[in-house]
């Protein structure tokens, strides 16, 4: 049974203006049969591809190690090793951010292992109160470095209602070659989509830019006004802002992480029939008493739910594509045909498809759906269709359940959500 914590990981990111590929690299990796999730941000030196290279290398170095036996700290002094210096400046080609979290099968406990490395200072809140905690300093002692190097440690727990934050410096050092501009007005912003408007750094820059405390100031009132805000929305909002900064011309990569302790976001997709009919009231039962979002797939089933809740199914006049147009219950967010569209499912999922790159059609909608779960329930029905004599349909259902497990790892590998499959 899926329990009621979830771990919250997104990010958002901005490239520097005129670059094609992010200096910045973030990787979010889980192992499902450890309980770990390490993700890892990394900022190579200058921008661009080369900047990229050696950001790629740190990360998955960094990612590679914390699934290792060996100590977090260890695996930053040989991520450190193995990175040259940039012999002008005296450092290394890549900074990073490395939080290891590990937790309980019940989330009962969730600890957090960081290491930072000249990236600015992650940030803790509890609630929208931010939250100090001991660093230990480790000095490092590389003959090729040019100046004293410090790899910061600490460890904590993680409990529901906070948050951890970290980001590069771009989202710090945004606005540094405005300066500081008292009589500069806030713009509206405009980064991705039309976004909930963000209250405005009205107090100018410093020579270093926005800066971390006014970062934190930020992220603070953010917290105070939007309490059960989900870090994809908070770290677009940082990031737009450090973009408004800029004045909508990045001087830099902008990147920013965040990691929320919350209940779970949750949707039900129910497709087939259930083998014996006198299983359709529970499953009437269970759309009818469920909490989140609830999707049919497929005629069959789409008829069951809708005569055991009492209700029409009505035509949707939404684009659907090539795909069999999509239908209304009330009751139900999103009724739509059954194979063909979770086979449209299944692959943009396995490829990672964005969005923005889909046609609008029903999986699209599934999609978005999908994208903002935590924990996904599949209920798939194991009963042939006996409304028809058609001899392929014993073959389709056959096809049905691999095609739910290919979902159901593209969702689990890729996209981090919990899902659970039961069969009636």
């Amino acid at each position: 049974m899926m329990n009621d914590i979830c771990i919250d990981i997104d990010y958002q990111q901005i490239y520097k203006h005129g670059q094609q590929i992010g200096g910045d690299v973030f990787l979010l990796d889980r192992k499902l049969d450890s309980n770990m999730i390490t993700a890892t941000l990394s900022d190579g030196v200058g921008s661009g591809v080369k900047a990229n290279v050696q950001a790629s290398l740190t990360s998955h170095m960094a990612n590679k190690l914390s699934f290792s036996d060996i100590d977090l700290k260890h695996s930053a002094e040989i991520i450190m090793d193995t990175l040259p210096v940039v012999k002008e400046k005296g450092i290394s080609y890549a900074t990073f951010t490395i939080a290891q979290i590990v937790y309980s099968g019940d989330k009962s406990f969730i600890n957090v292992n960081l290491v930072e490395y000249d990236n600015p200072v992650s940030l803790r809140f509890s609630g929208s109160q931010s939250v100090e905690w001991e660093k230990t300093p480790n000095t490092l002692n590389r003959k090729t470095a040019t100046r004293k190097e410090i790899v910061y440690s600490s460890r904590f727990r993680m409990q529901a209602g906070d948050r951890l934050i970290f980001f590069s410096d771009g989202v710090a050092q945004s606005g540094v070659s405005l300066g500081t501009l008292p009589g500069r007005k806030p713009e509206p912003a405009v980064y991705g989509m039309k976004l909930p408007s963000a209250k405005p750094v009205n107090a100018g820059f410093g020579p270093m830019g926005w800066g971390e405390d006014k970062v934190r100031e930020f992220i603070n009132d953010l917290l105070s006004r939007k309490p059960e805000i989900s870090s994809r929305d908070l770290t677009r909002e940082i990031v737009t802002q450090a973009y408004k900064n800029d004045n909508y011309h990045a001087n830099d990569d902008i990147t920013c992480v965040a990691v929320y302790i919350r209940k779970p976001r949750r949707t039900l997709i129910i497709t087939g029939a259930p083998r014996n009919r006198e299983s359709d009231k529970k499953l009437g039962e269970i759309v009818r008493n469920y909490q989140g979002n609830v999707i049919v797939c497929g005629g069959t089933t789409a008829k069951i739910i809708a005569r055991e809740l009492g209700k029409d199914i009505k035509a949707d006049r939404s684009p659907s594509g090539n795909l069999p147009p999509a239908s209304i219950i009330e009751g139900v967010d999103l009724v739509t045909e059954g194979m063909l569209t979770l086979s449209a499912v299944s692959e943009r999922l396995s490829n990672k498809v964005l969005l923005k790159q889909m046609p609008e059609d029903p999986a699209k909608r599934i999609i978005k759906i999908l994208r903002e779960t935590d924990q996904l329930e599949f209920v798939v029905g194991t009963k042939i269709n006996d409304e028809t004599d058609d001899p392929n349909l014993a073959a389709k259902i056959g096809v049905r359940f691999p095609l739910i497990n290919q979902i159901a790892r593209a969702l689990e590998e890729k996209y981090m959500l919990e899902v659970e499959v039961s069969y009636f």
